[in-house]
């Protein structure tokens, strides 16, 4: 089922997960097992990153330098198969600008209409590890609105037009597309005002909903709202939750998403500092307390960042759904 119908068709708040695809050496079962803890809470999907491929340049006996990819995960594609193999739950891979081009990009989506797999988050993605600023593959797209357009441009492989090619239409839509949407502005736009514009780029390209990166402060997520209804983006807005877990994330987080952590949770934590189990408690306890509130402001859905981790999270949804 598609994100959109799920979302048209809930009538409360319901919780979906974002999980990391596993290193190379984990197996399939081990997986699998990690995802078992929150099937209990019957989320409605599960979101799965997709990572991009890397280089490294290794000596050789010359003097000179080879250069090598480096594929450290397994790939959402697959890891999407293995959970539907086990779970009855919908899978929804990111697809990302970075690293392909657009003809591998439109493989990769053949593959998954292959699946039956018909929702996709659409992201630019991440500056390799070398490179101080994004670079376009050559070949791919240099933005998300433009990975958007595409998606939405694609219409199923050739079997599938065939097999459809009575009932197409010019609007028809094979892919429900989702969107990331940054509360407190993605750390490479001036401002907020030029992130949503931004955003809203996308919205228009075809983005059927957004999921926010993660924020501490719900009042954050309202304002972000409030602002994209006022600058024309009327989809679904979905927060996007995590919960603290260490005393190094409260420099971690801010450093890698480029975001605030609130001066009451900076000092609960701060006073605690070198006790793990009460860090641990502190932000689940914040997160559970965010998340009822989001709930009882009519949020159509709470998104949570596992980060590969299962205890805090499925305490989260015990006690708010």
């Amino acid at each position: 089922m598609k994100v959109s119908d799920i979302l048209s068709g809930s009538t409360k708040a319901y919780p979906s997960l974002e999980i990391v695809p596993p290193m190379r050496g984990m197996t399939k079962n081990e997986l699998l097992e990690s995802i078992a803890p929150f099937m209990e809470f019957s989320p409605k999907y599960i979101n799965v990153t997709s990572h991009r491929d890397e280089f490294e340049f290794r000596s050789e006996a010359d003097g000179s330098f080879s250069r090598h990819l480096v594929r450290n995960r397994i790939s959402e594609t697959t890891v999407c198969a293995a959970i539907m193999d086990r779970y009855d739950v919908e899978v929804i891979p990111h697809i990302i600008c970075a690293g392909a081009t657009k003809e591998e990009i439109e493989s990769k989506l053949d593959n998954l209409e292959f699946l039956g797999i018909n929702n996709i988050v659409a992201l630019r993605g991440d500056s390799m590890a070398s490179e101080k600023r994004f670079t376009p593959t050559q070949g791919g797209y240099a933005y998300a609105s433009e990975l958007v357009e595409g998606i939405r441009k694609y219409q199923g492989s050739a079997s599938y037009q065939r097999r459809r090619k009575s009932e197409m239409t010019a609007d028809d839509r094979y892919f429900c597309i989702g969107i990331g949407g940054y509360p407190e502005k993605h750390f490479e736009a001036p401002n907020l005002e030029t992130d949503i514009a931004n955003l809203k780029k996308k919205v228009d390209a075809g983005a059927d909903y957004i999921i926010t990166q993660m924020f501490f402060d719900n009042k954050v997520y309202y304002d972000f709202v409030d602002k994209c209804r006022n600058a024309g983006i009327e989809v679904p807005i979905i927060p996007g939750l995590k919960p603290i877990s260490s005393y190094r994330q409260l420099t971690s987080l801010p450093e890698a998403f480029s975001l605030d952590i609130p001066v009451d949770l900076t000092k609960a934590i701060e006073e605690v500092k070198e006790d793990k189990e009460a860090i641990y408690q502190i932000g689940t306890e914040w997160c559970t307390m965010q998340c009822k509130d989001l709930i009882n402001h009519g949020v159509p859905a709470v998104h949570f960042y596992t980060m590969g981790k299962s205890d805090n999270i499925t305490r989260i949804l015990q006690k708010c759904f």
